[in-house]
């Protein structure tokens, strides 16, 4: 490959309730507002498409490198006007494609992949299920795969092994086959591709807009007319007044425990984390 979504909760709650119907599981109370966060301002992107707004989470605890690239590009608004230029249906969409000036130097370095991180006991990451010596969870808004804490016993760092997990909404780098080749592209995944885990770096999450994401025109490449990111902005750069106020249901919240063990009884030997979806206000 080269160079998740506004939620309401009384719908989260009704499919929650229906999907656990045949184990007579109880959906848990609406949220208090105790339950929610405010996503870091310095760290949401707000990408406005001719096919509406998709919002952006980015988890620069898994990525530095790669959420500090994005973050400046945005800043100088060099993703503006780019081309949804790769589209593949029950996949990913790319875009991002940052064009050289005209003297042909490339001035966005390339990155060292980030395909794994070392989480530690402090990490934010929040375990929803604990499989064959692992744990799944969420680092915010972000799907994640981890080695037991408990390893940490036996590792100098007292960390483990982590990565995102390639979830519908998840954001990676694109690349070519040097691992260490990316630079501006990056896609969002429409549905859910884990086989693309720890090859590509994953980095944050569609939070909102993952209907914009599957809206996009498909084809590899797109034929013109491309749909188009008209702007990238960071949301901590857009003045006060203008900002959209978003908050997000916190993975630590007591509610959000009480929902992933309901999904969790509903699918069974099936879940997988991909099935959790955080509910999103967004004003």
């Amino acid at each position: 490959m080269r160079r998740l979504i506004v939620l309401s909760v009384a719908a989260l709650l009704a499919a929650s309730a229906a999907a656990a119907a045949p184990k007579a599981a109880k959906a848990p109370p609406p949220p208090k507002d105790s339950d929610w966060r405010t996503p870091d301002a310095a760290n949401v992107l707000i990408i406005d498409t001719n096919k509406g707004r998709v919002i952006v989470e980015l988890v620069p605890e898994v990525a530095p490198e790669h959420v500090k690239q994005m973050l400046k590009l945005a800043h100088e608004r060099a993703y503006d006007g780019r081309t949804f230029f790769r589209v593949i249906d029950r996949f990913m969409v790319q875009t991002g494609d940052v064009p050289a000036p005209g003297d042909g130097k490339d001035t966005v370095p390339t990155l060292k992949a980030e395909f794994t991180f070392r989480r530690g006991a402090d990490s934010r990451f929040v375990a929803v299920n604990a499989p064959q010596g692992t744990e799944t969870g969420l680092l915010l808004s972000l799907p994640v795969i981890s080695q037991h804490i408990s390893y940490t016993e036996m590792t100098s760092d007292k960390k483990v092994a982590a990565w995102g997990t390639y979830c519908p909404g998840v954001v990676g780098m694109a690349r070519d086959d040097n691992p260490d080749s990316a630079t501006s592209q990056f896609f969002m995944m429409r549905y859910a591709y884990p086989s693309l885990d720890k090859r590509y770096t994953a980095f944050g999450r569609v939070i909102s807009g993952q209907e914009v994401i599957r809206a996009i025109k498909t084809g590899e490449p797109v034929e013109a007319p491309q749909d188009v990111m008209q702007t990238v902005r960071v949301l901590a750069d857009i003045p006060e007044a203008e900002r959209p106020k978003i908050r997000i249901i916190d993975a630590k919240s007591p509610w959000f425990g009480a929902y992933a063990d309901q999904v969790k009884k509903a699918k069974g030997a099936d879940f997988s984390v991909c099935d959790l979806e955080l509910p999103v206000e967004v004003k």
